[in-house]
């Protein structure tokens, strides 16, 4: 009988100290890894194998036939001798020195605007990120008619006696023009991420600097901007890869004209696949466009984004 008395108490008595606290450390990652088992593996199907099976093809002369015999680093010597190469890469990284600065500008007065707005606030959000819904190829079709001799700006510089500019067809007017375009179409959402970046900034903050006689453009310098920075850098390095990768709309307005002004590295790879098959070739195109964005994300975050990792 006190063997079964023993026993009971036994079964009653609580888990041994520290037990159940490491059943929960060890449940925990278990759980999380579960949620994000989806996503990591519609990633890793959709973006790390397809990126893995483009450098395996940079390495053959694939073609439209899928015939392929391995060619290793010929698809590079050919690329480093290649005059298309380093036009499509010079117009590029002229575009994106015209397009990050513009995009980054726009969005963050936008948001600094909306932030102050009271009245109707949702109302001019949603007109502001309309363009960012709007499909590409209709922005590029309006904002062709608009660039025409006869459009909506040339209508205007007529009435002002100035005479009509052919933005499609100067070699150094076409990579502005596409900036503005891409610009108006995407800020609006770098404008929302700097906005709730706004938002995240206690109200404190401003209302002690407002109290020790700072005014608005000291308010901003001292107290919004390095509290923003987080999100300026994540615009950042969103709208550079952004610049890097704009193939739309030049498709649509220029189809990489004139005289190859246009001609980005984006669209380079598009016409090596798909106009002339060479698939390998343009999967080299495309390590390269990854290596140079890869390290240019990295520069970004050496010098813009240190203080906030």
């Amino acid at each position: 009988m006190a063997d079964r008395t023993r026993a009971a108490s036994g079964a009653a008595r609580p888990p041994r100290k520290g037990t159940e606290p490491a059943r929960r450390r060890l449940r925990d990652p278990i759980t999380g890894l579960l949620f994000v088992l989806p996503m990591l593996v519609l990633f890793l199907i959709f973006k790390i194998f397809p990126t893995l099976g483009a450098a395996g093809m940079s390495l053959t002369n694939w073609n439209i036939g899928g015939d392929w015999s391995f060619v290793g680093a010929d698809n590079y010597a050919r690329l480093v001798n290649d005059p298309n190469f380093w036009s499509s890469l010079r117009a590029t990284l002229v575009y994106t020195a015209i397009y990050v600065p513009l995009v980054m500008a726009v969005a963050l007065g936008s948001a600094l605007l909306l932030n102050a707005v009271v009245f109707l606030r949702g109302l001019f959000r949603g007109i502001l990120f309309l363009p960012y819904v709007t499909s590409f190829v209709f922005a590029g079709l309006i904002w062709r008619w608009i660039y025409e001799f006869d459009g909506l700006i040339n209508g205007v510089l007529a009435k002002l006696d100035l005479g009509p500019v052919g933005f499609m067809e100067r070699t150094e007017l076409v990579l502005p023009a596409l900036a503005v375009v891409s610009c108006w179409k995407g800020f609006g959402y770098s404008m929302l991420i700097l906005l709730a970046g706004l938002k995240a900034i206690p109200g404190s903050y401003l209302e002690a600097a407002k109290v020790d006689g700072a005014g608005p453009w000291q308010r901003f310098r001292g107290v919004t901007l390095p509290l923003l920075k987080p999100a300026i850098f994540f615009v950042l390095v969103i709208e550079t890869i952004a610049s890097f990768q704009v193939f739309d709309t030049i498709y649509v307005m220029t189809g990489g004209g004139p005289a190859k002004a246009s001609y980005t590295l984006i669209y380079g790879i598009f016409e090596r696949g798909f106009r002339f098959w060479e698939f390998g070739y343009a999967a080299t195109w495309g390590m390269v466009l990854f290596a140079i964005v890869l390290a240019v994300s990295l520069i970004q975050r050496r010098f813009v984004g240190k203080e906030n990792t």
